[in-house]
C-alpha cells in the first residue's frame, strides 16, 4: 500500500473513532487526525488545513476553535512569524480530562453508595448496593492506571523538551 492511501485510511479511521467515541463533528474529527498522524512531517497552519480538508475557512475556523476549546489541539507560533501552527495536545493534557471525567465519576458513585446504605430496605436494593460498590472498585482501578499512564506520558514529552 503506498504512503497516500495509507495515510488517508489512517486520517478516516481516527476520524470515525473521533466521531462515534468522542462526539466531534465530521471536520474537527479529521482535523485532528491530520493533525495526529502529520505531528512529525509538517508544520500545520490554517490554510494547510484549509488546504488539505478542501472546507471552507469559516468551517475550518469553528473546529480548529471547537478543538482548541476542549483541549484536543493546542497552537504554537515561530518568531518573527505571524502564522500559529496547529499540533494535537500532549497525551498527559489529554489524559487529564479523561481523569476529570473519572473525578466526578466517583463523586457520583460515593453519593449512589450512600443513598443505598442509607436506603435499603428490601434484597433487591442490597444487591444494587453490592453492583455500586464493585463498579466503583472498577472506576478506582481505571483511575490507577490511567495516572501511571498519564506519569508516563509526562516523562516522555520531559524528553521532548
Amino acid at each position: 500500500m503506498d504512503v497516500i492511501k495509507e495515510r488517508e485510511e489512517l486520517i478516516e479511521m481516527f476520524g470515525v473513532h473521533f466521531e462515534n467515541v468522542h462526539h466531534l463533528p465530521p471536520l474537527g474529527s479529521r482535523i485532528l487526525a491530520t493533525l495526529i498522524i502529520d505531528t512529525c512531517s509538517r508544520k500545520t497552519t490554517f490554510e494547510d488545513i484549509i488546504e488539505l480538508t478542501g472546507a471552507s475557512k469559516s468551517s475550518v475556523s469553528t473546529n480548529l476553535n471547537l478543538l482548541l476549546k476542549i483541549g484536543k489541539i493546542t497552537y504554537y507560533t515561530l518568531p518573527g512569524d505571524r502564522k500559529k501552527y496547529y499540533k494535537p495536545s500532549p497525551f498527559s493534557e489529554r489524559f487529564d480530562n479523561y481523569m476529570k471525567m473519572i473525578a466526578f465519576e466517583k463523586q457520583i458513585i460515593d453519593r449512589m453508595v450512600h443513598y443505598r446504605e442509607v436506603h435499603r430496605g428490601c434484597p433487591e436494593e442490597e444487591l444494587e448496593l453490592q453492583r455500586t460498590r464493585t463498579y466503583k472498585e472498577h472506576v478506582l482501578q481505571m483511575e490507577e492506571i490511567l495516572q501511571s499512564t498519564i506519569n508516563k506520558f509526562k516523562a516522555l514529552e520531559e524528553l521532548e523538551n
